[in-house]
């Protein structure tokens, strides 16, 4: 049996080392107490969602509250290349779908792309609420895969604006794969970013490359959106002979490339 995962929030273990107590509280207390009924002497793993994790048993579980003693602490460094979802809107949940398949298989952040063919419209408030359910899908997709990363959905971004986001990947070293059935060359011939490469950001931080794939709506690309993606620096690619889903076309190419990036090694 695997030892559960619990997010404990940004910040919240900064300070956790072996033989301290870390407290859990609020709605994953309470699913760890009364949903997964969890007794002093159970252990249990808890994330921050930013690569550290705490295995510890548990000390106190109270309604609201999971006392847990620290035995060990893990930072999981970040990926040498950053793999980024763009995900256009979908109808009937296929969006949400993707992204929850794409978090299990190992993707690093996701961008809502409002694309001219989605049949779902993210405007005015709407667009935060839908990011937001992005974000619960994405992190109970962590949880579930038990990873210590939790992937950030972006902004949404618009046709208009995506081709500017291209070309500032692609500028900084990076990779951005478009995903279109009419494309000469296979996925798996794609120039990808070298897996150790780093870029200096303005700050004179070092930060992975980023290496993202794009994936057009139930009604696909138009032929304007990806003669732009294209003269931005993008890649149109093929999976394969046959047309997938939109809610399947992200997970299938990520499946492709983590293990060509060295990641599922």
């Amino acid at each position: 049996m695997t030892t559960p995962v619990f997010h404990a929030g940004p910040g919240a273990l900064d300070g956790a080392r072996p033989g301290a107590v870390v407290t859990l509280t609020g709605a994953e207390a309470r699913h760890a107490v009364t949903v997964r009924r969890l007794r002093p002497g159970e252990v249990v793993d808890l994330v921050d969602g930013a690569g550290r994790r705490v295995t510890g048993a548990v000390r106190d579980a109270a309604p609201d509250r999971l006392a847990v003693a620290v035995t060990a602490v893990t930072d999981e460094p970040p990926p040498a290349v950053r793999l980024v979802l763009v995900q256009a809107l979908a109808k009937g949940g296929r969006d949400e779908q993707a992204v929850e398949t794409a978090t299990e298989l190992g993707v690093d952040a996701v961008v809502p792309w409002q694309a001219d063919r989605s049949v779902s419209v993210w405007a005015g408030a709407r667009a935060e609420r839908g990011r937001r359910r992005w974000e619960a899908v994405a992190l109970a997709a962590a949880k579930q895969a038990r990873r210590a990363w939790v992937p950030a959905v972006h902004e949404p971004v618009t046709s208009a604006a995506l081709p500017a986001a291209v070309a500032s990947t692609v500028a900084a070293g990076g990779a951005v794969l478009v995903l279109h059935e009419t494309a000469p060359v296979p996925l798996t011939a794609a120039a990808l970013p070298a897996p150790a490469a780093v870029v200096a950001g303005a700050d004179g931080a070092t930060r992975p490359t980023v290496l993202a794939v794009v994936v057009g709506p139930e009604g696909g690309i138009t032929d304007a959106e990806l003669t732009a993606l294209e003269a931005a620096g993008a890649q149109a690619v093929r999976l394969g002979p046959h047309v997938l889903r939109t809610s399947t076309a992200g997970p299938a190419a990520l499946a492709v490339l983590a293990p060509a990036l060295g990641r599922w090694g």
